[in-house]
C-alpha cells in the first residue's frame, strides 16, 4: 500500500493489549480474583494466551451464557484493583506514541478493552495519547479510525488488521501478542515490524515518502 501525500497532520491509531501494554500479568491476576470470588475454575494462564477479542468471548469458556453479562461487569469492577499495577508498557510503546506526536501528528488508542480501564493503564504508565476509544473489536474499530481520520493503525492481532483494512487505513502489525508474523501477513497486514522499537524509524520513512508524494 503506497503512501499517499500528507495533506493534514497524520493520525495513527494503536491497539492497547499486547501492542502498547503487556497486560498478561494484570489480566491473569484479575481472572484469578474472579475465580476465587465465584468458585468457578478459570485457567488464567490459558486465558492470557488469547488476548484480543472482547472479554465476553473468554468468559464464555468458563461461565454459562446467562451469567456472562454479570461476570463481565464483576470482572471490570475487580480489574482496577488487580490489573493496573502489575501491567508494564511494551518495549518501545512510549517512544512510538511520542514519535507520532513529535512530528505534529495525533496518536489515538482504539481498543476492545473497557474504556475507563484502558485510560487507567495509560495514565499509570505515563503514556499520553491524544484520545482513548474503547469497546471496539476487529472490524468495529474502523468506526473510530474513520471518525478520527486515522491513516495508520498499529496492532498485534489479526482482528486489528481487519479493523485497519475495513477503515481503509494502513495496517502496521507487530507479532508481540497471540498472532505470529505469518498469521498477521495472511490476514492482510501491509507492514509487519518485529516490535514497537522499530516503529519510529518506520514512521520517519513512511512520512518522508508521503511528503515526497
Amino acid at each position: 500500500m503506497a503512501s499517499e501525500p500528507l495533506t493534514r497532520p497524520l493520525t495513527v491509531g494503536f491497539d492497547l493489549d499486547m501492542t502498547l501494554i503487556d497486560s498478561r500479568p494484570g489480566i491473569r491476576a484479575a481472572y484469578r480474583a474472579l475465580s476465587a470470588e465465584t468458585g468457578v475454575w478459570i485457567d488464567a494462564d490459558l486465558a492470557v494466551t488469547r488476548l484480543g477479542p472482547p472479554l465476553e468471548q473468554e468468559l464464555a469458556h468458563w461461565f454459562p451464557d446467562d451469567r456472562i453479562p454479570e461476570m463481565g461487569d464483576r470482572y471490570r469492577e475487580l480489574y482496577p484493583a488487580y490489573a493496573i499495577s502489575p501491567t508494564p508498557a511494551m518495549p518501545g510503546a512510549r517512544e512510538a506514541v511520542a514519535a507520532v506526536q513529535a512530528m505534529g501528528g495525533r496518536a489515538i488508542v482504539v481498543t476492545a478493552k473497557h474504556e475507563p480501564n484502558a485510560a487507567m493503564h495509560l495514565a499509570h504508565l505515563g503514556i499520553e495519547p491524544d484520545e482513548v476509544i474503547g469497546w471496539l473489536w476487529a472490524e468495529a474499530k474502523a468506526e473510530a479510525l474513520r471518525e478520527h481520520g486515522a491513516r495508520v493503525y498499529v496492532g498485534d492481532h489479526v482482528g486489528d488488521v481487519r479493523g485497519a483494512r475495513t477503515a481503509g487505513a494502513l495496517s502496521v502489525a507487530v507479532p508481540t501478542g497471540p498472532c505470529d508474523e505469518h498469521q498477521l501477513r495472511a490476514a492482510g497486514a501491509h507492514v509487519v515490524l518485529p516490535d514497537l522499537d522499530a516503529f519510529p524509524a518506520w514512521l520517519a520513512g513512511y512520512t518522508a515518502e508521503a511528503a515526497a508524494g
